[in-house]
């Protein structure tokens, strides 16, 4: 017998938090729009006759129409996946009653089926086309959230392994379509991170409007089921959408038949093991990735275990507050990418963004610490507030740095290849038994991230110096 939630009448605290994170995510806008209003057309160089990291100020209809095109549909699916985000813990523990450990099961089922999946979803992408895989996400997705309509172990493993291929879609098949169409509208660094800096912006405000239309729905419905409802008719909607507003591209097409290609991935092994910087790439997005998704798992309870009142906590207004720190994150990357300090030379966009990389995993790094040091419920939230920020930073200086490292013909390829030490990571660390070893789960992802940073520094950063500073005629 299944049982649904129930809700204090003040949420209090949180409820404040998320306001104030709104009205300071709101200034922080106007405060950009005002300055971009009056620096507009100034051009930036870098002394060093490279582009400086005030890439571009102008806008083309080419990158208006892309940005449009791909802008909404990422809203559309990222709210989608957004709407699952506070509850999926809640609806296996405490509506369905499984124990936690077998709730770490049914993660560990969706972070395996992602990591056998994700070197062939990139393959596929490539030679069949980015938009195709783009609509099949949409209905394996949709498939997954029909499967945890059902109480029933087996049903929800399945869910979880079609989520795992899902997701593996989702975060190399998108991206990887958007770099194809900016290349071959040629578009600068600067419109191409402006359109990433948009993406991150959108996915906090989708995020955070998931999360509070996820509390009303279950609040309303006492029922944690109807998120996930809501989001698959999100996903429906983003078919059509795509359908209707994509057109193809593909990585390379060379007419291969062999459906698993083995050869096209040990070609994008091969580059990956002669190139150290695309090695170091892969090591961070398993460090930061995995990091943050063992604080999807352990964010719920992280917070119950030191909550002062036995009530249950307002998952959703917190869900939303995280957000809204993440959309934060991305408002301050594209202030640092957008108006440099003056007085001074600045980095190229290389430089700038491997150094960005290096610091968002030292913050990272140092919050997970702090996050298990502490028994105050507030300043967990904190902690974890911004960790999320620095989420917000991770993804479009990523995306930048795979931009300009990684050639267009193999991108989706080896965005999926580097899914496999990352969700090998998750799948360790789940397996260890973390409703026991919480603080020891995130004491070692700060460890990594660390070190990530560190080698960042000390390979990407100092790589690009290096190209930097060379006179022109001898750089590549």
């Amino acid at each position: 017998m299944t049982t649904g939630p129930s809700f204090p009448s003040d949420y209090g605290f949180y409820e404040l938090q998320l306001v104030v994170l709104i009205l300071f995510c709101v200034c922080t806008v106007v405060v950009q729009r005002y300055i971009s209003s009056k620096t507009a057309g100034v051009p930036v160089t870098n002394g060093h006759d490279g582009p400086g990291w005030k890439l571009s100020t102008g806008e083309t209809t080419g990158h208006r129409t892309l940005a449009r095109k791909y802008l909404l549909v990422y809203a559309i699916v990222m709210g989608a996946d957004w709407l699952q985000g506070p509850y999926v813990y809640s609806l296996y523990n405490e509506q369905y009653k499984f124990p936690e450990r077998i709730v770490a099961i049914l993660f560990i089922t969706g972070f395996t089926s992602g990591g056998f999946t994700a070197p062939l979803v990139g393959v596929w992408a490539d030679q069949y086309g980015r938009k195709r895989l783009c609509l099949v996400f949409c209905v394996t997705y949709t498939l997954a959230c029909i499967c945890t309509l059902f109480p029933s172990f087996l049903i929800l493993l399945f869910g979880r392994a079609v989520a795992g291929l899902s997701t593996s879609i989702l975060f190399s098949c998108f991206e990887s379509w958007l770099m194809s169409c900016s290349s071959t509208l040629n578009l600068t660094e600067g419109e191409l991170s402006k359109i990433l800096g948009s993406a991150t912006l959108i996915n906090g405000f989708m995020a955070t409007a998931a999360g509070v239309a996820s509390n009303h729905l279950v609040a309303s419905t006492h029922n944690f089921q109807t998120p996930f409802i809501a989001s698959a008719g999100a996903l429906v909607l983003a078919w059509f959408l795509i359908n209707g507003l994509w057109s193809e591209n593909f990585g390379s097409t060379g007419g291969e038949t062999d459906l698993f290609q083995i050869s096209r991935l040990k070609v994008a092994w091969k580059i990956v093991r002669k190139d150290l910087s695309l090695s170091v790439i892969v090591f961070t997005q398993t460090c930061f990735e995995g990091s943050m998704y063992l604080f999807v798992f352990l964010w719920v309870p992280s917070l119950q275990e030191v909550s002062p009142t036995s009530r249950p906590l307002p998952l959703g207004y917190i869900f939303a507050s995280l957000m809204v720190a993440m959309m934060l994150g991305s408002l301050i990357y594209t202030a640092i990418v957008s108006y440099p300090p003056p007085g001074r030379d600045v980095d190229s966009s290389v430089t700038l963004h491997a150094k960005l990389s290096s610091l968002v995993c030292t913050v990272a790094a140092i919050v997970l610490l702090y996050s298990v040091t502490t028994a105050d419920v507030r300043h967990r939230f904190w902690a974890f507030c911004i960790f999320e920020a620095c989420v917000g930073m991770y993804y479009p200086v990523q995306g930048m740095l795979r931009s300009s490292i990684i050639s267009d013909e193999h991108r989706a390829t080896l965005s999926a290849l580097s899914r496999v030490p990352l969700n090998v990571f998750v799948t360790v660390a789940l397996l260890t038994g973390v409703s026991e070893a919480r603080r020891l789960v995130f004491g070692g992802c700060a460890i990594v991230l660390f070190i990530s940073a560190v080698t960042t520094a000390l390979v990407i950063v100092r790589r690009a110096e290096m190209t930097t500073h060379l006179p022109p005629v001898l750089r590549d």
